[in-house]
């Protein structure tokens, strides 16, 4: 269904094209980019970025594996290699088709995948805004639970977004049958 690529400065001006309006990149995004996203603002993203060995972030373009077309954007950040954890961010499904389809569990459950079986990880965790019910319901589908609620996390113009912590350990994981 779908498949990992590093992302790459060929990827940014799809990515920008993605990010929609200041509401919306600070959903899919969180606080690290500003409206509107520019190819400055991906190349900081980008330092130090995708050595699997090495790197404190790994980040994906999302390819459709029947016709080769990118439809989302996904990275693994804050890799701390001596607590084995990391954070999922940045998860978008940007080809609006793709949707309500299936395909952010698909990521979700590849990212997982790559932290739990070739980081070695034993916890990954991810921020989510409390009214995005569909993707609370996708990560809680691929085992992550509720660790914590920020009051207030973020604010859009005049109002303040909550933030759902979620986290999932590598037991768990692979309590799932993987």
């Amino acid at each position: 269904m779908i498949r990992f690529e590093y992302f790459g400065k060929e990827d940014f001006n799809q990515l920008i094209e993605w990010s929609g309006d200041e509401a919306f990149l600070l959903q899919w995004a969180g606080p690290q980019f500003n409206y509107p996203l520019t190819a400055l603002q991906l190349e900081a993203y980008m330092e130090g970025a995708n050595d699997p060995e090495q790197s404190g972030r790994l980040i994906y373009k999302v390819i459709d594996s029947e016709t080769d077309l990118p439809v989302g954007h996904i990275s693994i950040g804050n890799i701390d290699r001596y607590n084995r954890s990391a954070r999922i961010g940045k998860v978008l499904v940007g080809h609006t088709a793709r949707r309500g389809r299936g395909t952010g569990q698909a990521m979700i459950r590849e990212a997982l995948r790559i932290g739990f079986e070739e980081l070695r990880l034993h916890k990954m965790t991810l921020g989510v805004f409390d009214f995005n019910e569909a993707a609370i319901r996708c990560y809680e589908k691929e085992g992550f639970v509720r660790e914590g609620f920020i009051r207030d996390a973020r604010r859009m113009g005049d109002t303040y977004w909550n933030l759902i912590e979620m986290g999932i350990l590598e037991n768990e994981w692979q309590g799932r049958g993987r």
